[in-house]
């Protein structure tokens, strides 16, 4: 298939992507009406609250899922990597967006038609037990996370954290700096702490020789430590 935008190609072909699969004129149906954006570190791809206007794409680059907490402390709830859906279970249940989602970097998004979308899941079963599987992945991401964050220590939860980013985005061709440069602030959203103790534990981590830090860059020099802190809580 002919692809007129980069950004599309890369939501039905990336290596990552859920739409790879789909037969060629289900691909087709959904191009029928569908938006790409470019869009600048910080951005708001989607607000908490709204109504969800399509299917979202993350064709390139990085975006945080987050609920927006009491006192305007935010809870970052997941990470995207590239090719990965967004915006999917509020079309399905019929309800407004739970949470917001932001980039973390220059990204590419596509948009593509939730009508269209909501036609597929109809007559596409194959796509259907897709998306109820990714969706009941998120489910068990969630409920990891939820008992994670309320019942481990602030050491167990940044470890937790540093394994997600991890395994979300991977390494960088060294083989131990995380591809994800994340703040100190969106790290300590994300491990449900302050800044402060993000910061401080990341120290101690680096003094204990699991982590190497150079600016925002995180450098995991050793994994299984790292796994024993995450798991001991």
């Amino acid at each position: 298939m002919f692809y007129k935008n980069p950004y599309v190609e890369l939501c039905f072909e990336g290596s990552f992507s859920m739409l790879k699969d789909l037969p060629e004129k289900d691909k087709e149906f959904l191009l029928q009406d569908n938006t790409c954006s470019l869009l600048k570190k910080g951005e708001l791809v989607f607000h908490e609250g709204d109504k969800p206007s399509g299917l979202y794409c993350l064709a390139l680059g990085k975006v945080k899922i987050f609920k927006e907490g009491i006192g305007g402390r935010d809870q970052i709830i997941r990470m995207v990597r590239p090719q990965g859906l967004m915006g999917y279970a509020p079309i399905v249940g019929g309800t407004l967006h739970a949470a917001s989602a932001v980039t973390l970097e220059e990204s590419a998004v596509c948009i593509f038609d939730r009508s269209n979308f909501l036609k597929l899941l109809r007559r596409n079963p194959d796509f259907s037990m897709k998306m109820m599987s990714l969706m009941a992945l998120d489910l068990t991401f969630s409920n990891k996370r939820t008992v994670s964050l309320t019942q481990k220590h602030i050491r167990g939860r940044l470890a937790e954290s540093l394994i997600v980013l991890r395994d979300t985005y991977g390494f960088e061709n060294d083989g131990k700096t995380i591809r994800a440069y994340v703040s100190r602030e969106d790290l300590a959203s994300l491990s449900n702490m302050t800044t402060s103790n993000a910061i401080r534990t990341l120290s101690v981590f680096a003094t204990e020789s699991v982590i190497e830090l150079e600016g925002k860059k995180i450098r995991i020099v050793d994994p299984g430590k790292l796994e024993k802190i995450s798991h001991m809580g």
